[in-house]
């Protein structure tokens, strides 16, 4: 008999998947969320729970590609022109949190007896907040999109760029010759400029043909691997030069943000990165030195507390400073109280630097983990007091709940009849989004000043990610009846709230969507057809009041032939097409 062959890492992927499985289910039960979850997982399975996983590091590099491309999709949903309008939270209010953050906290750190060259990294280190760990509670809360997400968000992006100075000062303070260090410096800047300038120019003018051309092709599997090829490609760029890749698959994804394809984009890369971001959370929960904690409990706790009200008193006050409300400003405060995962790249340079003790980067570092473990304990205390606020009806201090999005239409199907119909919505003002998965009809309506994405009407993912769950209303104007009715059944399940609208192609159709159960359907020639038989009347002289009439009774008839159908076949009600509107004469006398 032959023996059995493991594939490499599969008994590490069932123990990984298993604690993940069992983890994230409870915490999200006890209103922790899917992170604490994953990072407990990481505990329990890492060097100091059972010890299946006694080499965290090994697989950290790979697990940091969620970190990727959750920045990438975060890309693809800022537009260059919004990102213009945050502009003074990110340099504004995120330079500001960052230099007064890291100066309290390097005055803190010399209290602890450190020289200022160590208490200045370990200071500016922990001003740093985590963006994967932010940016997932947001998401898993739906506040993204709400001011106090979007103003968290700044602070997050430009932390993210801060590394890159930070990391230039460790570099000063490491003993060396100083013209080489301004050389060096120098070069790094402007090879850093180029990165940027090519990824910004690549994303801009060739990434959307080639997802053209690769659309063409027809294959589903080609835009995956492109997607991942463009987030994971423009983030080895920024890191061969010294840059986050997190901030490099960013700007890949903005640059995009105005693409035909984003909304695709988004709901393929989604799959990996949610894996990925789970796999990363567990490895830094398999970091933490429980062992260390233990013999230095009261340092680290006593770090824990500075670190945490620090920062979130720093940041209520700097939100309230920049314009936020109390309640948007609190909400921050909860969100980014924790250290960051730049933190750890910023301890690991001193250390090889040789100026910060091992001792104490670990230390640092356990620090911060376990100040992400606590983060979503603030963040669940804020509900709590909003909630009961609510319940005793105190509107004076009341946590405002952020806005709901505001009413909007999607509309599958960009055709004729779609193009039309969107007129209506847009004269109004209304907030259109129109997919198609025709490349050249997309091409076609943007020359007229559309804004059209790609997308399948099949596909729940892409529609999500469109804004399906925002949607009050999805208006299907697809040709295609077979493809029609796969996109209502998946529509139905994913997004029960949305009303369904529907462009039936002929009476057969229409009555097909009628028994789906949409909250409308409509022939879409039938307007216009009564239309034409109008103006024809009109010509041949009939009065007004009496084509009125006649255009009343068709449609009476139209209806009832319709329930007809429904009940007793496609034939039943025929021999109501060639009745005569009746004239007042014919009408019965009414009783008096």
């Amino acid at each position: 008999m032959a023996e059995a062959h493991i594939p490499p890492f599969f008994i590490e992927t069932i123990v990984v998947l298993s604690a993940a499985v069992i983890a994230v289910p409870i915490t999200k039960r006890i209103g922790l969320g899917a992170v604490v979850g994953f990072l407990a997982a990481g505990v329990a399975i890492g060097p100091y729970g059972i010890g299946f996983f006694n080499e965290p590091e090994r697989i950290l590099g790979f697990a940091e590609l969620g970190v990727v491309l959750l920045l990438f999709v975060i890309g693809l949903e800022l537009e260059p022109a919004r990102l213009w309008i945050m502009r003074r939270d990110i340099f504004g209010l995120g330079t500001a949190q960052v230099l007064i953050s890291g100066f309290v906290l390097t005055l803190c750190a010399m209290l602890f007896g450190m020289t200022w060259q160590v208490a200045l990294i370990a200071g500016l280190g922990l001003a740093l907040s985590s963006t994967a760990f932010a940016l997932q509670m947001l998401q898993e809360r739906g506040h993204l999109s709400t001011k106090y997400g979007q103003r968290a968000f700044g602070i997050l992006l430009l932390q993210d760029i801060a590394i890159v100075p930070l990391l230039a000062m460790v570099s000063i303070l490491a003993p060396a010759d100083a013209d080489v260090q301004g050389t060096s410096i120098a070069i790094q800047v402007v090879t850093v400029i180029a990165a940027v300038g090519f990824v910004i120019f690549a994303g801009r003018y060739l990434l959307s043909p080639l997802f053209r051309l690769l659309t063409a092709s027809g294959g589903r599997e080609l835009m995956i691997a492109a997607a991942l090829l463009v987030a994971l490609g423009s983030a080895g760029l920024m890191s061969l030069v010294g840059l986050s890749m997190a901030l490099g698959a960013f700007l890949s994804g903005v640059m995009l943000a105005e693409s035909s394809y984003r909304h695709t984009l988004e709901a393929d890369i989604e799959p990996f990165r949610s894996m990925l971001m789970g796999l990363f959370f567990m490895t830094v929960g398999m970091e933490l030195e429980l062992d260390l904690i233990v013999a230095n409990w009261q340092r680290v706790v006593v770090a824990v507390v500075v670190l945490m009200l620090a920062k979130g008193v720093l940041l209520w006050g700097l939100s309230r400073l920049f314009g936020s409300s109390n309640s948007d400003a609190l909400r921050v405060a909860v969100t980014l109280p924790q250290g960051g995962e730049f933190a750890f790249v910023l301890f690991a340079t001193a250390t090889a630097a040789s100026i910060l003790p091992q001792e104490t980067a670990n230390i640092l570092s356990a620090v911060v983990i376990l100040t992400m473990l606590l983060t979503p304990l603030g963040a669940v205390g804020l509900d709590f007091i909003a909630e009961r606020m609510k319940k005793r009806g105190d509107t004076s201090n009341k946590i405002e709940s952020f806005e709901d999005a505001c009413p909007s239409v999607l509309i599958i199907g960009f055709g004729r009849f779609g193009q039309t119909a969107s007129q209506m919505l847009i004269s109004e003002g209304v907030s259109v989004t129109a997919l198609d998965n025709n490349p050249e009809r997309i091409k076609r309506a943007q020359q007229y000043g559309y804004k059209v994405y790609y997308g399948d009407a099949t596909r729940p993912d892409v529609l999500k990610a469109a804004g399906g769950d925002n949607a009050t209303l999805i208006a299907l104007c697809i040709e295609n009846d077979q493809v029609m009715k796969q996109a209502i059944l998946q529509i139905r399940s994913a997004f029960p709230n949305a009303a369904l609208y529907c462009r039936a192609t002929d009476r057969a159709h229409a009555l097909d969507l009628t028994r789906l159960g949409v909250d409308y359907q409509i022939r879409e020639t039938f307007e216009s057809s009564l239309t034409f038989g109008r103006k024809a009347l009109e010509y041949l002289g009939l009065p007004a009041d009496r084509i009125d009439e006649v255009e009343s009774d068709v449609r009476k008839r139209d209806d009832e032939r319709l329930a007809m159908q429904l009940a007793g076949g496609e034939m039943a009600g025929s021999d109501m097409l060639l009745q005569r509107t009746p004239r007042d004469k014919d009408k019965p006398d009414n009783p008096d």
